[in-house]
């Protein structure tokens, strides 16, 4: 049985959904001040995912189905609250990546780090900036790259981090993505259906440790000069797993143990490239099971329903309930990132199966 330090999950991790109403829009009951934002329009298509963070500053917006370059936009994400975050007006999908649209369904996935955090001297490249959370095993680094393999920054996180995404914020780069049930020798790109890759330029062929990350030259995550963002997560347990699963091509699929009753999974197939897409599923937007209301990570499309994306979350992990390729492709890896609620705490508090 898995027990754990944080007995309440939404602390550090929570979901908002929201309609927009196209002028100022605060938005309250995340549970905590997020420090790290990331927000999608729901049911209309053709509107990009938009990633904040508070090391960067809130007004300034990424995107996580997209190479292209850091902006900031002055009527978007406007300012991180004690309780949520504040939007401007954002009614025209400026850039194509509306977080506010008057009438409009959203969801927002947000994470506690630290603030605005400070610097950073661990490893070689001393220009690091670092937001952490250690309790939650979650940080966020902005640094510049040095262009140098082997090259080290430090990551704040006291333990050895399962799942490192970059994203270079100038000049159109792809995000960059490490997995520890892949390995330092390989990388994976977030805005991307590519399979697993192998090149050493990402991550030196060389493992993180529980004080700092390791960098090739490749210019996704070291390059010459080049400002970048790091968001880096341990796992925690009983609150966040990142695993690796082999799918069954059944559609009594395979089980996933995490721990924890989840409450967002974002998955991929490794193997296959071909409708290999970041899917995202949780339970405020599938309250009840079975989970099949996806957003992918890698695209602009709207929420849909199919039941080819099937999936029971469980007190202890969540189960697969179709033989798609997507996530359960016969003798395919796949890959995941969960955080939830323990099944029991230090406070003796028990979760249930929804």
């Amino acid at each position: 049985m898995a027990y754990t330090t944080i007995n309440k999950s939404s602390l550090n991790f929570n979901i908002k959904l929201y309609t927009g109403n196209g002028g100022t829009n605060a938005q309250t009951g995340v549970g905590f001040k997020p420090d790290f934002t990331w927000i999608k329009q729901r049911l209309s298509g053709g509107y990009n995912h938009a990633l904040f963070d508070a090391v960067r500053g809130a007004t300034k917006v990424l995107q996580s189905n997209a190479n292209v370059v850091e902006r900031t936009l002055s009527d978007s994400l406007t300012a991180f609250g004690s309780d949520g975050f504040t939007l401007g007006a954002d009614g025209d999908g400026t850039y194509g990546n509306t977080v506010n649209q008057n009438t409009k369904s959203q969801v927002a996935w947000n994470w506690k780090a630290n603030g605005q955090g400070s610097s950073n001297t661990d490893g070689s490249i001393n220009t690091t900036y670092t937001s952490v959370n250690t309790t939650a095993g979650f940080s966020i680094s902005s640094y510049t790259g040095s262009g140098s393999s082997g090259d080290t920054i430090g990551h704040g996180l006291g333990a050895v981090p399962k799942m490192i995404i970059i994203k270079r914020l100038t000049g159109a780069r792809d995000w960059a993505v490490y997995h520890s049930s892949l390995g330092a020798t390989k990388y994976l790109e977030l805005n991307n259906t590519n399979a697993a890759a192998t090149d050493t330029g990402y991550w030196n062929d060389t493992e993180p440790t529980s004080s700092l990350i390791t960098f090739g030259n490749d210019g996704q995550t070291n390059g010459g000069s080049d400002p970048l963002i790091m968001y880096a997560f341990a796992e925690k347990t009983g609150y966040s797993k990142f695993g690796s699963y082999i799918g069954n091509g059944n559609a009594d699929g395979t089980f996933v143990y995490t721990g924890f009753k989840p409450a967002f999974v974002m998955m991929k197939n490794t193997s296959n490239a071909t409708s290999s897409d970041w899917l995202i599923l949780d339970n405020k937007r599938d309250t009840y099971n079975v989970a099949d209301s996806h957003l992918d990570a890698n695209n602009s499309d709207a929420e849909s329903s199919a039941s080819w994306v099937n999936t029971d979350f469980l007190s202890n992990g969540f189960k697969l309930r179709t033989s798609d390729e997507t996530i359960n492709e016969s003798t395919n890896t796949f890959i995941y990132m969960a955080f939830g609620q323990s099944i029991v705490g230090t406070n003796g508090v028990t979760a249930k199966a929804r």
